[in-house]
């Protein structure tokens, strides 16, 4: 049988408004401001490493025999792997666009 985890579709709703909230906020810059891309791309990288050591520990914790809900380890390794997978696609259209900027003609 499977252990409901808590989390309900309002609350879950909820978090994913709180994320777009937080991107539309974080994504929007003035003329006058600017965004250190080093910084930017640290922070992503840290949220990814973050939330790869979190499934981690999750998955560990199931494994001992702790009580807690297989479907918050599933849930968890899949956020895991989509954030990867985003930073992997990231990784490449920057690398795609710096060739193109090296291979053009002056």
């Amino acid at each position: 049988m499977i252990k409901p985890t808590g989390m309900n579709a309002d609350a879950l709703l909820q978090q994913i408004r709180q994320f777009s909230n937080q991107t539309q906020q974080t994504g929007a810059t003035t003329p006058n401001s600017s965004v250190n891309f080093a910084e930017a791309v640290a922070k992503g990288i840290k949220e990814v490493n973050t939330l790869q050591q979190t499934a981690a520990a999750q998955r560990n914790a199931y494994d001992a025999g702790q009580d807690i809900p297989l479907t918050d380890v599933v849930i968890g390794m899949q956020k895991s792997s989509l954030a990867f997978e985003a930073t992997l696609q990231i990784r490449n259209k920057v690398m795609k666009a710096y060739e193109d900027i090296m291979n053009m003609p002056v």
